[in-house]
This record gives C-alpha cells, structure tokens and sequence, in this order.
C-alpha cells in the first residue's frame, strides 16, 4: 500500500475517533496514545484549554531501563500514566487510540492504566 495513502487513512480514522468520543476536558481529560516502531508515548490532554495535563512514555528513565518486550513496556507507561492521574486527582478518562488498532501494545497501555485506578 502506497505509504501516503495509509497515513491519510489513519488520518480519517482519528478524526471519526475523536469526533466519537468527543473533547477531553479537565474533569475528564482524553487519553491519547501514540505508538511508533520502537516507543510508546501516551497523553491527558484537556480540549478544552488547549494543554497537556500528563505524560508518560517509554522512554522516561525508570521504563527504559528494563529490559521486557515492548508490550510490557507499554503496560508499564500505562501504568505510570494512571499514577500522575492519580496525584492529580483524575480518575476519568476518555481512552484516544489514536488510529491503531485495539490490540497488543495499544491494548497493554489501556490495561496498565487500568490497573492502576483510571477508568474509561
């Protein structure tokens, strides 16, 4: 498949996301995960003011320095993002995907962030 032509169709599949679940706001900020070959970064972003609350990825420090496959890796910012949520006080979150597909490391950053008290 021609490369431009699989990231406008991503493109259009974000957008039906977002529309779907709507704007992230400061009670309920949206969950935005990004994936790329080699790391894992995921987002709570309020819409409504324009800002980034959170942020993890795979590449903080204490992530990096293990060595699992990337699936773990990916449970494991899921999990760190639950904890900021937490110390912000944020439970609620609406869940981004991004585009990807629901499964393997998008899927393992939804359980870690589970896991660790948030709910969407």
């Amino acid at each position: 498949m021609n490369p431009k032509v699989k990231s406008l169709r991503r493109q259009n599949i974000r957008y039906r996301i977002r529309k779907k679940i709507g704007e992230g706001s400061a009670q309920r900020p949206r969950l935005s995960v990004f994936r790329s070959n080699t790391d894992i970064y995921v987002q709570l972003i309020d819409d409504a003011a324009g800002q980034t609350l959170a942020a993890a990825s795979s590449k903080d420090k204490d992530i990096a320095a293990q060595k699992v496959t990337k699936s773990e890796k990916s449970k494991l910012v899921g999990a760190a993002i639950a904890r900021k949520a937490s110390e912000l006080g944020i439970k609620d979150v609406t869940f981004d995907r991004g585009g990807y597909l629901y499964h393997g490391r998008v899927k393992s950053v939804a359980d870690g962030a589970r896991e660790g008290g948030l709910q969407f």
